[in-house]
């Protein structure tokens, strides 16, 4: 059973009927609401998807988002509006209220289906994008990627720039090897010579200054350098 579930809004019964039948068959859970005034009466922040109507009732489908986009709580719901009304001043109204898509009636099934999955593809890729870590770690060996400070058990200890880069690289990257080209790029990048024996200089620091740590930071003769856990 898919996980999302739809709102359908829409004063044309038969087309909310019809709405419903062939999303459900795609596995959504959908409800409908045949003006704006039903649908406020739900809890709209249950649902991943809105499919709403512009010309309805007292409150038009645009109204109705603005009020959605007022709230916290139904802010960042994805909205498709279904509407004839199709000109380009409508089309831009809908959009700058924050419409994820616009589909212009009459129109196919199938390419409301395709909309939907598109939109739903979006909203999943936004959120499924890591936030960077605010701290990386390796049991008592800690960074500070906000303060730019390293600690080991809970000692601060005194990083140059470019050691905290290095070890930054490692721990976001553990047991993974690292050419010496490649950590030119990543850490150097502002530098146009940099000798590769300046990497060897770094890093033999970096093993003394992480202590018994710095055994994990291994040599693989011919491939480059890595953090094993």
């Amino acid at each position: 059973m898919n996980p999302y579930r739809i709102l359908v809004v829409d004063d044309e019964e038969d087309l909310c009927e019809i709405l419903q039948f062939n999303l459900e068959t795609e596995g959504y859970s959908v409800d409908v609401a045949y003006s704006a005034e039903e649908a406020l009466k739900k809890d709209i922040s249950v649902y991943n998807l809105l499919l709403l109507d512009v010309m309805m009732g007292e409150i038009s489908g645009f109204k109705m988002a603005r009020q959605l986009r007022e709230n916290t709580a139904t802010a960042s719901i994805p909205i498709i509006f279904l509407t004839a009304k199709d000109s380009e001043t409508d089309r831009l109204t809908g959009f700058n209220i924050g419409a994820d898509d616009y589909i212009s009636k009459p129109f196919s099934i199938r390419e409301v289906l395709a909309r939907v999955k598109a939109v739903i593809r979006r909203v999943d890729a936004t959120k499924t994008e890591a936030a960077p870590p605010v701290k990386l770690n390796y049991e008592k060996l800690e960074m500070s990627l906000e303060n730019k400070k390293v600690t080991l058990e809970g000692i601060e200890i005194p990083f140059t720039k470019k050691e905290f880069e290095i070890l930054k690289l490692f721990l976001a990257n553990k047991n993974r090897v690292f050419s010496r080209e490649e950590m030119l790029t990543r850490v150097w990048s502002d530098e146009v010579i940099v000798l590769d024996r300046t990497i060897d200089v770094n890093i033999t620091r970096l093993r003394k200054k992480i202590g018994p740590y710095g055994k994990n930071i291994v040599t693989r003769l011919g491939y480059g350098y890595c953090f094993e856990e």
